[in-house]
């Protein structure tokens, strides 16, 4: 199969092809790829209606749906780009990502309207707001329908912005990972070839939230491929089960958790897994146990893919004969680079470390970010000679195999969700009782590790951990907040005031392999 060159080009292709294939589930509702090209084309005359220039940023803030995968490819088709907006975060948090991304158009899910008035008040409501409800103002259907179905005919270049990815900042703010139609698509054969995906046949659940890489990554995936998505509103495992069996799915993707939640609903053990070739996992480490457990209820082959949202996701994988029912230490790998890229180990200096010598990992390669929206220092940062610079500590085995060690920036990853410390102690340090605060993250056998915040009370103050985690909430996202709280009397730093968060993460790190779960 020839790889599409822009995410505009997937459904005019397929509704060629094979139009009449089904091309997304939701509920009760089917949509064939001859449909989905006339709705994609519907949508983008209603943006250029709108007069959105080229390029212009329209967000999304809704659970997944049949509807937002229509959006997608609406914005290809009128040279918009899609940002995904994180439902999951506070409102200032989501006011911050509509300003950032200068939004000129947002579509809202029933669930999030209340932002509307939000955004209002703060000055950052886009010019042009549809809502997804089903009744009331503005609906989405309506909307759609009374556009013109004839396709645009406007071609984007490989070098375009197809969709805006925020991942959470070191200082507080997130930073717009900007993807282009070549990240996400031009790696397409290789992907194929690698991960036994198979062009027309495939079925898939789409689980994962579609603002996340892993999510939207790979239901556009599946769907260049001809294949058939069942998208999912929520990570209920139930649901994940009975679609699993129901549609007959063949591949997915999940992340550690999910596996983990899937396995401990009794149904698990009843559910008819026959369909399933291949289970996708990333996003965080899986402990070795859940994967054998998974291995063994599942029984279909396994695929690890490590990546990240600026490296348009994977950019390693271990392959299905890496596997081992009995477990093995190459299993605690995320596998060997994924061509055409290069995936390296270096030390401070950017230097190839030895084998086993413990570094970070940094990737240059065709699915790397255009770079983040308009931060051209961050860009520098990240991206040296070509170079990004992933903020991970691993090393390479012999045979070319790479292990997450460590990470270099402190990132806690509770669930698939990037969580930094730095915007959970910039919310916390408001408390009048807080003298000090450190968060660091620690293992949790569901999540993969938590968030946790060591606090030094201010002078004549006995503040408790509920008050603490309260006064948390609705300055950031829920999860985000500190799962538990210890008291200090100080915290660790070094001659120059740098907290030591090595030495606070060690007490419930020690007699573990990594520093990562």
């Amino acid at each position: 199969m020839t790889a599409a060159l822009t995410v505009a080009e997937v459904t005019r292709r397929h509704a060629a092809d094979r139009g009449g294939q089904t091309a997304l589930v939701f509920g009760d509702r089917a949509t064939d790829f001859a449909t989905l090209d006339r709705l994609a084309s519907q949508i983008a005359n209603g943006l250029i209606a709108a007069r959105l220039q080229a390029q212009a940023r329209v967000a999304v803030l809704a659970r997944n749906s049949d509807s937002y995968l229509e959006i997608m490819f609406g914005c290809a088709k009128a040279n918009c780009v899609l940002v995904p907006v994180n439902w999951r975060l506070a409102p200032p948090e989501i006011a911050f990502i509509i300003q950032d991304a200068d939004t000129e158009f947002l579509f809202v899910g029933p669930e999030f309207e209340s932002i509307l008035a939000v955004l209002e008040e703060a000055g950052r409501l886009p010019a042009h707001v549809v809502r997804l409800a089903e009744s009331g103002e503005s609906r989405y259907r309506p909307w759609r329908d009374r556009q013109s179905p004839a396709d645009p005919g406007l071609v984007p270049a490989a070098d375009d912005v197809v969709m805006q990815l925020y991942t959470s900042g070191t200082t507080g703010h997130p930073k717009g990972a900007q993807l282009t139609n070549g990240n996400v698509l031009g790696d397409l054969d290789v992907c194929i070839r690698n991960w036994d995906t198979r062009p027309g046949e495939d079925v898939t659940v789409v689980v994962m939230p579609l603002f996340h890489i892993a999510g939207i990554g790979w239901a556009l995936h599946l769907l260049a491929i001809g294949g058939t998505c069942v998208v999912l509103p929520d990570v209920e495992p139930k649901a994940i089960l009975d679609a699993i069996a129901r549609h007959r799915v063949t591949t997915t993707i999940l992340v550690p958790a999910v596996i983990l939640m899937v396995l401990q609903d009794p149904e698990s053990r009843r559910t008819d897994f026959s369909s399933l070739r291949s289970l996708f996992y990333g996003a965080s480490p899986i402990p070795l146990d859940l994967l054998r457990r998974a291995m063994q209820v599942i029984g279909c082959q396994f695929i690890q893919l490590y990546g990240l949202t600026e490296t348009t996701g994977a950019i390693t994988y271990l392959a299905p004969g890496d596997h081992d029912p009995e477990g093995t230490a190459r299993m605690r790998s995320c596998g060997r680079e994924m061509e055409p890229g290069t995936v390296r180990v270096v030390d401070a200096e950017g230097n190839d470390v030895a084998p086993g010598e413990v570094g970070e990992v940094i990737y240059r390669g065709t699915r790397l970010m255009k770079g983040y929206w308009n931060l051209p220092q961050a860009d520098a940062a990240a991206i040296r000679d070509g170079w990004f610079h992933s903020g991970d500590a691993g090393y390479v085995d012999p045979d070319g195999y790479v292990y997450i060690h460590d990470r270099v920036k402190d990132m806690i990853v509770s669930g698939g969700e990037n969580v930094y410390p730095a915007e959970v102690e910039s919310a916390l340090f408001g408390h009048p009782d807080i003298a000090d605060v450190a968060v660091i993250g620690v293992p949790d056998e569901r999540w993969g590790e938590t968030v946790k915040a060591i606090v030094v009370p201010a002078p004549g103050t006995s503040p408790s951990e509920a008050d603490i985690i309260d006064f948390a909430r609705g300055r950031i996202a829920g999860f985000k907040l500190p799962k538990s709280v210890d008291f200090v009397d100080a915290l660790p730093r070094n001659p120059s005031g740098k907290i030591l968060k090595r030495e606070l993460r060690r007490p419930y790190w020690e007699n573990r392999e990594r520093q990562v779960n």
